[in-house]
């Protein structure tokens, strides 16, 4: 685990020596505050619940995901640090691996300072916490899942730009795979099963369930079966890189 920990100190390092991090950070919450207050209806829903706050998550990660993803490999292939980093004593796994934690890590932070918005709800209802935990638990895993898609597709191209519009542009194709206009478009074409199992691929489906309340061992497996390919997928991608 060292050499893991060694790349996702140098990694966390990196987000708070530029202003990156902080910028990030003031944009997210500051989104996740208006959109959940004015877009979200939180007070005219007048109901205990912080479901106004998670709908608008998906979102935000589409938009400030693939904006810390797009430089985790690209930069490094762009400056000619990654052979440095390839020739290093680690694997290329841990390296992945490194990367990935922190950014998971670093969007943890980010969703932790929204705390004031629990407590508000706590104050002005009794809210079941069980089920707002649960939204925090199925906001963290959704974003994992956004991270590993923006770390096997940074490590694709050597352009920023490039890694951030296919990430987003995967990202929001899981996200809307599940809605009724775009099942309603396969149905005549795919077969039944084949439309279900689109269906079942949206991330959306399986974060509502979450943040609702429900702790499904399916949804849960979705999204740690999905963080887990995406990062295999982009060791298999640098692999193919240092083979060349």
């Amino acid at each position: 685990m060292s050499p893991i920990a060694a790349v996702m100190r140098r990694e966390l390092r990196s987000y708070f020596v530029t202003p990156v991090a902080y910028v990030f950070l003031v944009i997210f919450l500051v989104l996740a505050g208006t959109l959940t207050f004015y877009a979200g209806d939180f007070y005219e829903r007048e109901q205990a619940d912080l479901q106004p706050f998670f709908v608008m998550h998906p979102w935000l990660y589409l938009i400030l995901v693939p904006a810390i993803t797009m430089r985790m490999w690209a930069e490094e292939a762009k400056g000619g640090t990654l052979e440095l980093l390839l020739t290093l004593p680690l694997t290329l796994w841990q390296a992945m691996l490194g990367k990935f934690l922190a950014a998971w890590l670093f969007i943890g932070l980010a969703l932790g300072l929204t705390f004031p918005i629990w407590i508000t709800v706590d104050y002005l209802g009794a809210p079941d916490n069980g089920v707002i935990a649960a939204g925090y638990l199925g906001s963290w895993l959704m974003a994992g899942t956004f991270i590993a898609i923006g770390a096997c597709l940074s490590a694709l191209t050597r352009s920023q730009v490039v890694a951030f519009i296919l990430t987003a542009l995967v990202c929001v194709l899981l996200i809307l795979a599940g809605q009724p206009q775009v099942l309603d478009f396969f149905q005549g074409a795919l077969p039944r099963k084949l439309v279900h199992a689109i269906a079942h691929l949206s991330m959306l489906q399986h974060f509502d369930a979450i943040s609702r309340g429900v702790l499904d061992v399916r949804d849960l497996l979705y999204f740690l079966i999905s963080m887990i390919g995406w990062l295999i997928a982009g060791v298999l991608l640098l692999d193919l890189k240092r083979t060349r």
